[in-house]
């Protein structure tokens, strides 16, 4: 079932995909440039749980704040979303992008929280060259080139050999990228480049989380990878080979049965 419900914390208009089905409760969150329809697949290998997919602020039909789409507003807009759903408790998951918020979901709210799904996402704030990149990428946006942005990035998301086999769900997330207001991306990108270090949080984060990573993800490199590896051993960490940024959709099958082993540490309704 789709539909639009405001979130009352920030009075933005959130577009929400929720199955309705499932004992244990799953929130799938987006990367950039994706909206809702990127999980579309991957949720049929997930139908014995609830999956509730929002489009995040600024990007799809959901509104956004005017200057910044902060990890911690966006935080704040599932946390309503959850009470939209009539849901207590879930487990976040969330994609590259998705993954800075579903992190800041467990910061802010870990009462509503069980467990922490990132993929191919990271813990680190943006370096000062990936800030210099973003902000060429708005002056770029604002001269109205948000879909050739689309067309260079996409393709790249992918390991070159899975190229031919992913190249419709290329396609038309290339095309979905008509529905982003411009602006809303934007503040989307200003609130990437504030968005604090997790490290020290996910050191110590008591609940079950797991981290799967594409071992080609050009947007990971090896070293960063391994470093996350070492500094979280109290972290699930799952590499795949010949994957690089879309792991759920490259490999949906590997992807599924990971996160299947990991829903069964929770109790039905949490």
């Amino acid at each position: 079932m789709e539909f639009f419900a405001k979130s009352k914390s920030t009075n933005i208009s959130v577009y929400i995909s929720d199955s309705k089905k499932g004992d244990k409760t799953i929130i799938l969150l987006h990367g950039y440039l994706e909206t809702i329809y990127i999980w579309e697949d991957f949720r049929e290998y997930l139908k014995d749980y609830r999956t509730i997919a929002i489009d995040l602020p600024g990007h799809g039909l959901t509104t956004s704040h005017p200057e910044s789409n902060s990890m911690e507003l966006c935080a704040d807009v599932v946390k309503d979303v959850m009470e939209i759903c009539n849901v207590s408790k879930a487990v976040v998951a969330g994609h590259s992008m998705g993954g800075y918020v579903a992190q800041m979901c467990c910061k802010k709210y870990p009462e509503l929280f069980t467990g922490l799904i990132l993929l191919n996402s990271n813990t680190f704030a943006d370096s000062e060259e990936k800030k210099k990149d973003r902000v060429k990428d708005i002056i770029k946006i604002e001269g109205n080139a948000l879909l050739n942005i689309a067309s260079a990035m996409i393709p790249k998301m992918y390991y070159s050999d899975n190229l031919r086999r992913c190249d419709d769900i290329i396609r038309e997330t290339i095309e979905i990228c008509e529905t982003h207001d411009p602006m809303g991306i934007i503040a989307s990108i200003n609130g990437l480049m504030a968005r604090s270090d997790y490290n020290d949080f996910i050191k110590g984060y008591k609940s079950p989380a797991l981290f799967i990573y594409g071992e080609n993800d050009p947007f990971l490199s090896e070293e960063k990878r391994l470093e996350m590896i070492n500094n979280y051993p109290n972290v699930e960490h799952k590499t795949l080979p010949k994957c690089a940024h879309n792991s759920f959709i490259e490999y949906p099958e590997l992807v599924k049965n990971e996160v299947v082993q990991f829903m069964d540490k929770f109790s039905t309704n949490e």
